[in-house]
Formats: structure tokens, sequence, C-alpha cells
């Protein structure tokens, strides 16, 4: 069952009733701040960019992620990405191997950036800041496990987990150097690892709702608050243009840098073969059904499953059988898909029959140098 967030975070106005949550709305924003006042974060060697939201659910972080780190290497650098690994059991540190990890071990995010740059997960993320520093190319194993079962535990040092991880075997797969930056995917709101730069993306549809606080609205911690730490923001979608998106006019008064870019489908001749049965399980679904209509995608119908959903057997056998049923091809997300791999069964089967539909990042050319300058500006 897919819950969905009440229709009011992002309506214009607040229903009567909505008004009992503001005690927990205030107390969750105050703890989302005083962790921020309390936090000692770890300043690391490496230069860090963090790209992150304003609000609960997905926004895009990751192909922004993807792009960043394409446009960095493309001036010299040699990025790694830190990820927390929502939805995989793997606490961390631990460097990713894109061909022999599956989702449910680190994650369906960790395994799309894999595919670009050395990625680590790590619940910690001081340790997994750390694990970069030391790297020199190549997969490592696990950590040793503390006693409560976590691997690279936080109180660790540098010299303790620089020690631990060059005793750890590794293969050194060919072209590889070590990372000289940190790309942070996700992790806006964690106070415990110093940021160089914080690049905040905004879903150009959903905005920022109504500017409240979790459980009233969708942020994460107060809007002034997390402006503050922004060092500029990204639009994604509702066209490359200059469009308005709920909240614009609160992000357009904190004179932030406020770029624009788009999510464009890489459509072949096969995809407008045939009809699609599409599924996906994302933040924003009707965001992958919007882009395949507005691709001249023929969707026979469409299947919406919870963000980060674990696809069981159940559920494939019944896109296979449907798909038979509808004559149409399966068609989902490059994310949807990463989190089949390594199922067995109706799993592995409906790996192996559904296509994905490839997406580039594209910034309005002015945007995009604009932006590289920002961040070359604070890179180390």
């Amino acid at each position: 069952m897919r819950l969905e967030p009440p229709r009011w975070w992002h309506g214009v106005k607040t229903p009567f009733a909505a008004w009992a949550l503001w005690p927990a709305a205030a107390a969750y924003g105050g703890i989302a701040e005083r962790r921020f006042r309390k936090a000692t974060p770890y300043q690391s060697a490496l230069p860090v960019i963090c790209v992150g939201n304003f609000t609960m659910g997905g926004a895009g972080k990751t192909p922004v992620s993807l792009k960043l780190a394409a446009l960095l290497r493309g001036i010299g650098r040699q990025p790694a990405f830190l990820t927390r690994g929502y939805g995989g059991s793997e606490r961390g540190p631990y460097l990713v191997d894109g061909e022999e990890d599956n989702a449910e071990r680190v994650g369906d995010e960790p395994l799309l950036l894999a595919r670009n740059a050395p990625t680590v997960v790590s619940r910690d993320r001081q340790a997994g800041a750390r694990f970069i520093e030391a790297m020199g190319g190549g997969r490592s194993e696990p950590l040793p496990a503390a006693s409560d079962g976590s691997t690279a535990p936080a109180f660790m040092d540098g010299d303790a987990l620089t020690a631990v991880a060059s005793a750890t075997p590794r293969c050194e797969p060919p072209g590889k150097t070590a990372p000289d930056l940190i790309i942070m995917d996700d992790g806006f709101q964690n106070p415990s690892l110093a940021k160089d730069f914080c690049l905040v993306v905004v879903d150009g549809g959903a905005g920022i709702g109504n500017a409240r606080v979790f459980p009233m609205g969708p942020l994460r911690a107060p809007l002034d608050a997390q402006l503050a730490r922004a060092d500029a923001i990204v639009v994604l979608g509702a066209g490359a243009a200059a469009a308005p998106f709920p909240g614009d006019e609160r992000l357009m008064r904190a004179d932030k840098p406020l770029f624009r870019a788009e999510i464009v489908p890489v459509v072949d001749d096969a995809l407008l073969s045939q009809p699609v049965l599409a599924f996906c399980g994302i933040g924003r679904p009707g965001k992958f059904f919007t882009t395949l209509k507005g691709a001249e995608i023929a969707v026979a119908e469409a299947r919406a499953f919870p963000d980060h959903h674990p696809f069981t057997e159940g559920d494939a056998r019944a896109l296979l059988l449907r798909s038979r049923e509808l004559g149409a091809r399966l068609l989902t997300t490059e994310k949807d898909r990463a989190r089949l791999k390594g199922g067995s069964g109706a799993v592995a089967e409906l790996r192996d029959a559904a296509a994905v539909l490839p997406i580039d990042l594209r910034f309005r050319a002015e945007d995009q140098a604009a932006l590289m300058t920002a961040v070359a500006a604070r890179l180390r």
C-alpha cells in the first residue's frame, strides 16, 4: 500500500484541523536545529560537497549528484560519493562493488552512484569521510564489527580507521585513482560532517509545499535555518524556463544563487514501438509517468509502489502476468531495476524483462557555468 502525503502539504491553505499538529512540528523542528547547535562536525581533509533537499521524500538528489560528479571530472577532479545507503543493511563504511553488491545490502541509489565513481556507504558520515580519505582505490571488505553490530564504529579516531582500512584486502580495478573530493548524496540535515558547499535540490513540481515543518508540512527542518546553511539551490524539472513553483517566493527572497535543470529522457525507437506497462517505486511516481507521456511513449498501464519498495515474488508475478495480458513491454526507472538485482525466481525474471528509461540531467548553459564557478571557488 502506497502512503501519500496530505494534499494540504502542497496546498495554498492549511486546514484548521491540521493546526493540531503544530506542537509536533515545533518539536520536530526544534530537535533538528538542536542537533546542529550541539554538534562538533568533523572537518575532512578532502573538500565535501553536499547535495541535499529541504523536504521529505525525493527531489532528484541522485541525478544531480551524478551530473555534478561528471562535471567535476571534466575539470580534472576525482570525486567519491558518500551516502547513507537508505534501504540497505550495510552500516559501513563500505566501498560498494557495483557488480557484486545488491540493493538489499547497500540500497538502490549507491548501485547507481557506483557505476560512475567510488561510492562509500556509511551510516556514520564522519567514519565514511575518513574511510574515503584513506582510500587508494579498489574495493573494500566490511570492516570488523563492533559490539553493537556496526562496522567502523564512530568512536574510532582517524589514525585507527586509517589503519583498519589499510589492512583491508583490496582488489585494484584498472584506471582507479585516489579521490580528491567527496560528494555527499543526501546528508544536508546531518551535522556530523562539515561541508564546503551545500547544493540543495528542489523539485520544480512540488517545490517546498506549504513551507511548514513535518508533520504540518514537508520540510525536514525550519526553512530559514536550512536556507542559512545552503550555498545554492537547483530547481529540477517543471521546464527549464524560470516558471514559478510552490514556495518560489520564499526561496527568491533568500538571495541564494538559484539554478535550473531538467530531466530529459533518452528515448530510442524500441520504446516507441509498443505500449508499455510502467512501474516504479520512487518518491514521486507521477514524475516518471508524466515523463513517459511527454516522451510520447504509449503507457497502457501505470503501477506505483512506495519509495524504495523491495519488490516481492508476488509483485513480480503480478507485473509479468499483467504485461502479458496487455501485450505491453515492462518499463521502469534505473533505480527500480537496481533493486531487482540479486533476486531469484519471478524477481529475476522481472529484472530480465523490464526495460529502463535512461535519463540525462541538463542545466541551462549559463546556469551550469555559474554553478561550476561557485563550486570551484570552494574547492581546497
